[in-house]
């Protein structure tokens, strides 16, 4: 059976600690990968996940509209534009470099299934230094952006308010039950035809969309405003017997698998 191939960008970080131990003092570095619960989720689906952490992404993201061909779906999850907006060829020898936002417009509009997932480095991000307002991703995407910290922190947690029918391919078999989120970034959904909200935050918590999809041109989209997995995340929403059916269903309907 072949497998459609999905590439994720992003969901990872490196950490650095000073230690105090009286006079004395060291450092430590540590690396993170945040999409576990997502790689756990499609490890026997229908899809092959490729995925290129943020470190790797600078180089490592195609710089060709071949090298995107090869992929049914990218996500782009917790990872700012910079990052593709800056490999070494433009950062460290200022040479013109292919515009890789636009490669992904480009791609998406020709019949790619394009996702974003929220995080701090997501939409807008923590001190709106995810930057991809107003880039040629946010052209293909059924939101846009705020131009500042788009982050809603809720510590005491929120039931996810579903609004599609019950039996749209991406909702298909969850139920309207699902368990507490604890955070998401804030978007503005567009008034385009072909754009739905399935799910939201409750009014009390603003009413703001969660999981929105959308056409843009031959392609699909679709924004998933809270995170793969903690913080926002928890682990009663990974250990969900609906986890792992929500990313199957949603990048079935993605790529029209």
């Amino acid at each position: 059976m072949t497998k459609t191939k999905v590439l994720l960008v992003g969901e990872s970080w490196v950490s650095s600690a000073t230690h105090y131990k009286g006079f004395d003092q060291f450092g430590s570095v540590t690396f993170h990968l945040g999409a576990e619960p997502l790689v756990s989720a499609l490890k026997d689906s229908l899809f092959e996940l490729v995925y290129m952490p943020a470190h790797e992404a600078a180089e490592g993201f195609p710089f060709t509209a071949e090298g995107l061909a090869q992929y049914g779906a990218i996500i782009l999850s917790d990872i700012g534009a910079n990052t593709l907006l800056l490999p070494q060829s433009v950062w460290m020898q200022g040479k013109p470099t292919p515009n890789r936002l636009k490669l992904i417009r480009d791609w998406t509009q020709r019949g790619g299934g394009l996702m974003m997932i929220g995080g701090y480095f997501s939409f807008q991000g923590i001190d709106g230094r995810a930057r991809w307002r107003r880039t040629p991703v946010e052209d293909a995407l059924p939101v846009t952006c705020l131009p500042y910290d788009d982050r809603i922190e809720v510590p005491e947690g929120f039931t996810p308010e579903v609004l599609g029918a019950a039996d749209h391919p991406i909702l298909c078999g969850l139920g309207t039950a699902w368990p507490l989120l604890l955070g998401a970034n804030e978007v503005v959904v567009r008034a385009d035809p072909g754009v739905e909200v399935l799910a939201r935050l409750p009014e009390s918590e603003g009413g703001h969309p969660l999981l929105v999809t959308g056409q843009y041109g031959a392609g699909r989209t679709m924004v998933w405003t809270s995170d793969i997995g903690p913080h926002w995340v928890p682990d009663v929403f990974t250990k969900w017997d609906g986890f792992a059916k929500l990313w199957t269903n949603a990048l079935s309907w993605l790529t029209r698998a």
